[in-house]
């Protein structure tokens, strides 16, 4: 008997735009899962398919679908169930693609298609595997024939990545930056900040730069009241600084979330703090996919980060210098979330999971990294979506990263790598061992 298909491609619906009649109607199908609350719309058919096959297993199936399902904190939950609850193995795949759709208003996603089988089917070793990689999302796709995919649609054993909320390597935490929740009352532009110290010129002490993603970018810059240790009798006679504190007040007490409504108590702080006192480094959540590099920095305690970006106190260049290699840019190419096509860097699913190197200091890289930040300061003119644009980068600036790129890859092998899919693979094993010494 022939086998049959499953084919599809299902509706596209985020799991937070799920409408209330779609929220009840997946709870027989995957409400059973773990964690299913995060799972996109699309993860209903995946299951239902998965499910199918383990009951008839020369049933095969494929969709399409939004690229989230094999990316950032999605995978732990989805595949996690499908690869041992369900038996399935991914028999082909395409990597993220850009999709137009022809019906009217034009959506474009990126996607990726998923065939599955059960491991019934597959158990003959050396059997290769169809799968489909994109330079870019708008590239050609180019086919390779690899042993295994893995539900980071790429050539490696099964891993399955899961949210944690500490490092597994012995490195700095990372935390959010913070979030004003101020209806913009704290929040200012340079001739925002210089009008308003005009008016009430003993308010200057208490404005500090604040760094967002967008700012941090693009070379604009940003401030903010930070009235954290502000006396009261001083507050009093700032009537305009005190405006905006009752501002905030009223804001927060009106707002139909009960979290923000007990924030009305605190009205001259942001609604969330988690500001260093030291020198960290900064990294934008969200980041062009077309840049080689995610850009970050060093800051000091005085500028304070937005929650836009994340924060890593007490970190040093050799920090630095691993975050912002290739060794590190092709695990977050692989684990990270996606916002569209953008890398979207996590906390719990990129920084705490990434397997660092055994050392915590080297010379050599962390003079490599200095020269990387010696030399962005040469451009100040330049922003970093500038600076890191693949076809504005300085020579001089690609250069000192790409000889940094070699002397970390060889900090992990000594042979060092020919591609990020090599990285990506020795990466893997070496998230492998860190997991199975965690749990002893």
């Amino acid at each position: 008997k022939l086998p049959s298909y499953i084919i599809g491609n299902p509706p596209f619906v985020g799991s937070k735009m799920l409408s209330t009649s779609q929220r009840q109607e997946i709870i027989p199908i995957i409400g059973h899962i773990k964690n299913y609350g995060i799972l996109d719309y699309v993860c209903n058919w995946y299951v239902k398919a998965g499910q199918i096959i383990k009951a008839n297993p020369k049933i095969q199936a494929a969709f399409v679908s939004t690229n989230s399902i094999c990316q950032g904190e999605q995978v732990g939950v989805l595949w996690d169930y499908m690869l041992k609850e369900c038996g399935i193995q991914i028999k082909f795949a395409h990597q993220t693609f850009g999709w137009s759709s022809e019906a009217k208003g034009k959506a474009n996603v990126y996607c990726v298609i998923v065939g599955m089988q059960s491991n019934e089917n597959s158990k003959t070793k050396g059997v290769s595997r169809e799968l489909f990689t994109y330079a870019t999302p708008k590239s050609e796709p180019e086919r390779q024939l690899v042993t295994n995919i893995n539900p980071y649609l790429v050539e490696g054993d099964n891993i399955v990545i899961r949210s944690r909320s500490k490092p597994i390597s012995n490195v700095s935490e990372m935390s959010f930056g913070n979030m004003p929740n101020d209806d913009g009352n704290l929040l200012f532009t340079e001739g925002q900040k210089n009008e308003f110290i005009q008016l009430e010129p003993n308010s200057e002490k208490y404005f500090r730069e604040i760094i967002s993603a967008r700012e941090f970018l693009n070379n604009e810059k940003k401030y903010c009241l930070w009235l954290v240790d502000i006396n009261p009798s001083e507050l009093k006679n700032l009537p305009k600084v005190l405006g905006k504190v009752q501002n905030i007040k009223e804001y927060r007490a009106k707002s139909t979330r009960q979290a923000t409504q007990k924030l009305a108590l605190y009205p001259t702080l942001f609604g969330e703090i988690r500001q260093p006192k030291t020198n960290y480094i900064l990294i934008p959540r969200v980041s062009s996919e077309t840049r080689e590099y995610i850009p970050m920095g060093f800051f000091d305690g005085n500028y304070i980060a937005n929650n836009t970006c994340y924060t890593i106190p007490n970190a040093t260049l050799f920090h630095f210098a691993i975050l912002t290699s290739k060794m590190h840019m092709a695990w977050v190419k692989v684990v990270c979330g996606r916002l569209k096509s953008d890398f979207r860097y996590s906390k719990d699913i990129v920084y705490n999971n990434f397997p660092f190197p055994a050392i915590d200091s080297d010379t050599k890289i962390e003079q490599l990294a200095q020269n990387i930040l010696e030399i962005r300061l040469k451009y100040v003119e330049s922003s970093l979506a500038d600076l890191y644009n693949p076809l504005t980068m300085p020579p001089d600036l690609a250069k000192a990263h790409s000889d940094l790129d070699r002397v970390v890859d060889k900090l992990y092998s000594t042979s060092g790598f020919e591609n990020d899919s090599q990285r990506v693979r020795h990466l893997f094993g070496l998230y492998s061992e860190l997991v199975g010494k965690d749990k002893k």
